[in-house]
């Protein structure tokens, strides 16, 4: 899934975007302004190698290291282009190469989409005006998880991505 950002003032009173006339309901899902006041990380700036470089590893838990990023004015609504692959909520396991325990993908259903939106209403803030966010998922989730960001970002900017293999 594919979608621009459409401006950031496109939630209402009741956090949900204008432009659809539904929204996805779950249990414990939470206000889009709670959200947007996560506590965020503690970064401390680790190693310099060139004053220059603007790239950045950040490790910690990803919603407190989005809420940072948002208070950061080098950052905030400048973002051309984020991507993520989320956990499908599989329910599986996984190894890495070395047949040793990677983690598992054991979240599903409401604690799963709330997990995600929570992360993409962070997201949301980061991207600039023309910036665009690419969700890499399969058919476990990509429905419900579109209606979310059509909650978000506005259902009238969505664009289908497909990928083509030789």
């Amino acid at each position: 899934m594919a979608t621009g950002i459409p401006g950031k003032n496109a939630y209402i009173s009741n956090s949900i975007n204008t432009n659809i006339s539904f929204q996805l309901n779950y249990e414990g899902k939470i206000p889009a302004e709670y959200i947007l006041k996560t506590q965020p990380a503690k970064l401390k700036h680790v190693v310099t190698v060139d004053k220059n470089l603007k790239n950045k590893l950040i490790y910690g838990e990803n919603l407190r290291v989005l809420s940072s990023l948002l208070k950061d004015p080098t950052v905030a609504g400048k973002v051309g282009l984020i991507y993520i692959d989320p956990p499908y909520a599989t329910g599986s396991s996984f190894e890495s190469r070395k047949s040793d325990h990677a983690y598992h993908d054991c979240m599903s259903g409401a604690v799963y989409l709330e997990f995600l939106r929570q992360r993409l209403i962070l997201l949301k803030e980061l991207l600039s005006e023309q910036g665009a966010i690419y969700v890499h998922l399969d058919e476990n989730m990509a429905f419900p998880v579109k209606i979310i960001m059509d909650e978000i970002f506005g259902a009238s900017i969505f664009k289908v991505q497909t990928i083509t293999l030789f």
